[in-house]
């Protein structure tokens, strides 16, 4: 299989589709149940029903910056359009949320082997489960990966990452508990170059404390895979609990600042009423959203894409 295949988008399989519906279920009828009370009876896009949406959008997690953007496009969208039915107004919703998400840049891809991913984010996010369900995937795919377990510091997370790339079939870089994290970056790298696999996937210690420090140690990470990769890390791949409603906005604001996170991975989307953060943080901070957790299989990790999600999220097409 060529490597620029590992990031085509697959087509959707219907049961791909029935566990999005059903992951984002509660958000589905949180948000839609009260816009569309708040719509009955109306005609148009009016400003009673702008200042509902207004509430329903912020209290839903989906952000006080997104919330005002969306309700601006729906007010320039209205004076075209003054008068529609409720599908109609969910499909304007539709469309005007899907364009506001940013999307991954393809010409970011790396031009050979291996592509780097270095993962970051804060203990109990579901980072290493992440990292595994992506090797899955990859290895699944026909692809050669190396796992490095740099999360050194968390009791049982280097035996986790090993138990994952057991499942997986790839192979895993390890020092051990209390080692050097960028020691193992440096060492997965390297072999990564050395072996010839396709993707290497590092995993960095999931605490989040003073800013200097987080800055310090991710920088360092990513100088030692610098030193076999002039452009590495090609991905670094934020992950965060869409459970966790506003307390994922701040580690995504935390993160950003302290790397340039390119990439996010929104995890225990099913069971929650508050995937609008999905679409919150990736509008807020700018960052394309490319791979959602909807559930706890081995294969319940799935390529992200816009309009399916928004669909998802609004309900299909009346």
């Amino acid at each position: 299989m060529a490597f620029f295949n590992l990031f085509g988008k697959r087509n959707p399989e219907p049961e791909d589709q029935s566990k999005l519906d059903a992951a984002v279920q509660k958000t589905r009828e949180n948000l839609l149940g009260r816009i569309g009370r708040a719509f009955l009876g109306k005609r148009s896009i009016d400003e009673d029903f702008l200042d509902e949406l207004e509430e329903i959008l912020i209290t839903g997690d989906v952000g006080v910056e997104t919330t005002i953007a969306v309700i601006d496009r729906l007010k320039e969208a209205a004076s075209r359009q003054p008068y529609l039915n409720e599908g109609e107004l969910q499909e304007l919703i539709r469309q005007e949320v899907a364009g506001m998400m940013p999307v991954a840049d393809a010409s970011a891809i790396a031009s050979g082997k291996p592509y780097i991913i270095m993962v970051v984010g804060v203990n109990g996010v579901g980072k290493t489960t992440t990292i595994g369900k992506l090797a899955h995937r990859f290895t699944a795919d026909g692809l050669k990966v190396l796992l490095g377990a740099g999360d050194t510091f968390r009791a049982a997370a280097v035996d986790q990452l090993g138990t994952w790339a057991q499942r997986s079939g790839c192979d895993m870089v390890s020092l051990g508990m209390g080692a050097d994290p960028a020691s193992v970056a440096h060492d997965a790298v390297k072999k990564g170059v050395e072996g010839g696999y396709d993707v290497v996937i590092v995993d960095t210690a999931g605490r989040l404390h003073n800013k200097v420090g987080l800055m310090n140690e991710l920088a360092k990470v990513k100088r030692v895979m610098q030193k076999f990769r002039e452009d590495a890390p090609h991905e670094v791949l934020l992950v965060l609990d869409a459970s966790t409603g506003q307390n994922a906005y701040e580690q995504a604001k935390e993160f950003t600042q302290a790397t340039q996170v390119n990439a996010l991975a929104l995890t225990k989307l099913d069971g929650t009423a508050r995937g609008g953060v999905v679409l919150g943080i990736s509008h807020r901070f700018g960052v394309p959203v490319k791979y959602l957790g909807v559930g706890e299989g081995i294969d319940d990790l799935r390529p992200f894409d816009a309009r399916e999600f928004v669909d998802a999220l609004f309900g299909q097409k009346a």
